[in-house]
């Protein structure tokens, strides 16, 4: 499922990503498994709420690298077409 980083138009960070699930925009949230929690756990309710489905399997760095950034990214929203 990381690929779809690559490929597909996505937004990066808590502030896009709230804001894209907040507009119904975005289909599918990755929320690195290492970052601080105080920051994933209000983006992964507002999910729940928002029934987005949510992949929490890879690292900041990991999500960093499949979107292309030499930083890693803590959340990253991928939008629907």
């Amino acid at each position: 499922m990381i690929t779809e980083l690559a490929s597909q138009e996505k937004v990066i960070g808590v502030k896009q990503s709230r804001k894209a699930i907040r507009e119904g925009r975005a289909k599918r949230v990755y929320l690195a498994c290492d970052a601080d929690p105080a920051i994933t756990e209000p983006v992964a309710a507002s999910c729940a709420e928002a029934g987005i489905p949510v992949e929490t399997d890879y690292t900041l760095s990991q999500l960093g690298q499949a979107c292309r950034i030499s930083v890693g990214a803590s959340v990253v929203a991928v939008l629907s077409a």
